[in-house]
């Protein structure tokens, strides 16, 4: 039974040539840690995983030298890397479901620690006078000691940094850390790296693409003790953010708005599911100071520091139950726990095996504990 290492015994080498690698995602790599203890071994166990998954010549590792010129070009660009548990990653992103192994930091970390972080989030069409109040409310928060994060989008996002940034604000971003979206926020970006931080899980270079929005998204809320949503369309990517802040069990914040606005019916659907109605910064403020009475996050503040090992299957076991498995499973997500009942196997060898295929590209493991499988290389891709 191996035991799982102390953050000293990783390197950021491994961990972001793991991260990096093809069909290695969060959830993946956290689950390879937990098995082989570390990225290093985790990194030599890939081509062999894959094989029993079903890929014909196994999974081939993200090239070293690419993930040191990675590292390179960061330090260059003046941007540092964190990986997960290190001083500098933020201390309550560790209790998602899915936080982002690696990250990229450009700016101070150190103005954040022993702070409540908030974040605000808003429509990009945004109105005149939710922009002007998102500003204010920035402001005032900060002026409490309070650090507000967002997504340095257009609209509310915008006016939310430029709020915050005379006492620092982070802003978390889509692409790469060098890479700033929409172009016209270059003059915003560096203020908020200057007076905050920018923060980023993605390749130094990558473009924003679809995908990476929520993924944005899910860090903007998983860094953040609670959030709030100023204006959202019925379908808006500011209500993921909550949605991700709710299922992570963070706390959840909407302005109202006239029903006449579509910019408002958002926030106000937020509010009839129960949202906490909030008019300013004084509310926001009541919310936060029942979060720190109740102490929410401290018993939990070293999640995936301290994955328990996991537990020794025999090769043998395993053998009947790939097949089973396989035939299981269909392009519809299934809770795992359901998957052992119906296979009338063990959690580590049920583990062990969707490890296997999903690093042979074959299924894919979702939040909320769930997996379906892959039925074409364009999913794959």
């Amino acid at each position: 039974m191996m035991n799982f290492p102390s953050l000293a015994e990783e390197n950021l080498l491994d961990v972001l040539q793991l991260i990096r690698t093809l069909n290695v995602g969060p959830i993946t790599f956290f689950n390879l840690i937990q098995r082989f203890g570390t990225a290093k071994k985790a990194l030599a166990a890939l081509p062999e995983l894959s094989r029993r998954g079903g890929s014909k010549i196994g999974l081939v590792p993200f090239l070293r030298e690419m993930a040191e010129k990675e590292i390179e070009n960061c330090y260059k660009f003046g941007a540092k890397m964190a990986m997960y548990g290190s001083p500098d990653y933020p201390e309550l992103l560790l209790n998602i479901p899915d936080p982002p192994p690696v990250i990229t930091i450009r700016g101070d970390t150190g103005f954040w620690k022993n702070k409540t972080l908030i974040a605000m989030v808003g429509a990009r069409n945004s109105s005149a006078g939710g922009c002007q109040l998102a500003q204010k409310i920035a402001k005032e928060l900060g002026d409490k000691e309070v650090v507000v994060v967002s997504g340095l989008a257009r609209g509310i996002d915008s006016f939310v940094h430029k709020g915050a940034l005379a006492t620092g604000t982070v802003g978390v971003i889509a692409g790469g850390i060098d890479n700033v979206y929409p172009p016209e926020n270059s003059g915003l970006y560096q203020q908020v790296f200057e007076q905050g931080a920018v923060i980023s899980e993605q390749p130094f270079g990558g473009l924003p693409y679809a995908g990476s929005f929520p993924s944005r998204n899910r860090i903007i809320a998983g860094m953040s003790a609670g959030t709030v949503v100023v204006e959202a369309a019925i379908k808006s990517g500011s209500l993921i953010t909550a949605r991700l802040a709710l299922e992570n069990g963070r706390e959840v914040m909407a302005i109202p708005g006239t029903p006449l606005d579509p910019r408002s019916k958002g926030c106000n659907q937020l509010i009839k599911q129960g949202a906490t109605m909030v008019e300013s910064a004084n509310d926001i403020l009541e919310v936060i100071a029942n979060i720190r009475r109740m102490k929410l996050f401290e018993t939990q503040a070293s999640l995936y520091a301290n994955i328990p090992p996991a537990a020794y299957v025999d090769e043998s076991e395993l053998l009947e139950l790939r097949k089973k498995i396989i035939d299981k499973l269909s392009a519809y997500a299934v809770a795992i726990d359901e998957l052992i009942e119906q296979c009338d196997t063990s959690a580590a060898a049920m583990q062990i095996i969707l490890l296997e295929l999903e690093l042979a590209g074959k299924a894919r493991r979702t939040v909320g504990n769930k997996v379906y499988l892959i039925n074409s290389i364009e999913e794959v891709a």
